[in-house]
């Protein structure tokens, strides 16, 4: 994968507010690269960036990083009902 992919994918994880989420799909759209795409690329992400907000379009919790990103998304007061987020009150629409 590129770096310039990773790149733009870390500048826009980093555009995700705290309490909110975006979609692998929502990324991928927005640079014109599938959902998987995006998701191999938040793998690739430091802790440094909040990679856990980028979720399943279910609004699953993403599974890379050791399985952390639950955790990380409660610490943030996101509420989870059945094991997901509720993608309609907690999407991120600053994503291009």
């Amino acid at each position: 994968m590129s770096t310039d992919v990773v790149a733009e994918v870390r500048t826009m994880v980093a555009a995700i507010p705290a309490g909110c989420v975006a979609a692998y799909g929502k990324i991928g759209r927005a640079m014109g690269i599938g959902p998987r795409q995006a998701g191999r690329a938040v793998a690739l992400l430091d802790g440094d960036v909040p990679w856990w907000r980028v979720v399943y379009a279910d609004g699953s919790p993403a599974t890379c990083h050791e399985g952390g990103a639950r955790a990380l998304l409660e610490a943030e007061g996101v509420p989870f009902r059945d094991g997901r987020v509720d993608m309609a009150k907690l999407r991120a629409d600053r994503i291009r």
